[in-house]
């Protein structure tokens, strides 16, 4: 048989989806989702930590190893089943894999949001006890606190 004749029989020739392959490929999806929510977990938990909410150069390259390795995972374990013809379990996977990441992802801007707020609100009381103090010691009322 030549080499055309034995594509040609492969390619038309139906198969059920390999159920290992597919078993494989789950896994692979929930590792990169875990490391995925765990990257996103580290900015939330060092955020706090750093001077001026800034991350350090090497937890950034740690979550930016983490993420990338979770995009390479999942579009290896995407291929695999598309090429698979497991269009069931590649829908089911990917839509559960993006839906929960962007889940994830909207904790992490809503909290970095939050901070940034509440940042912005302690710099504003401590610029008013600033000023306060400042025409305490000038012998001045001090001015008056807004509350808008």
């Amino acid at each position: 048989m030549g080499l055309i004749e034995v594509l040609a029989e492969a390619a038309t020739a139906p198969k059920a989806p390999n159920l290992w392959g597919a078993l494989g490929c789950a896994l692979a999806y929930s590792g990169a989702l875990f490391a995925t929510i765990d990257s996103f977990a580290d900015i939330l938990l060092a955020s706090g930590d750093a001077p001026g909410g800034r991350l350090s150069p090497a937890l950034r390259l740690k979550t930016g190893s983490k993420l990338a390795a979770a995009g390479i995972t999942v579009v290896a374990a995407g291929l695999v089943l598309a090429l698979d013809r497991n269009w069931f379990a590649f829908i089911a996977l990917s839509a559960a894999f993006v839906v929960l990441a962007g889940i994830a992802a909207l904790v992490l801007v809503r909290h970095r949001a939050m901070r940034a707020v509440q940042r912005a609100e302690s710099q504003r009381v401590e610029s008013q006890q600033t000023a306060a103090q400042r025409a305490a010691r000038q012998g001045a009322a001090p001015p008056r606190a807004d509350n808008g």
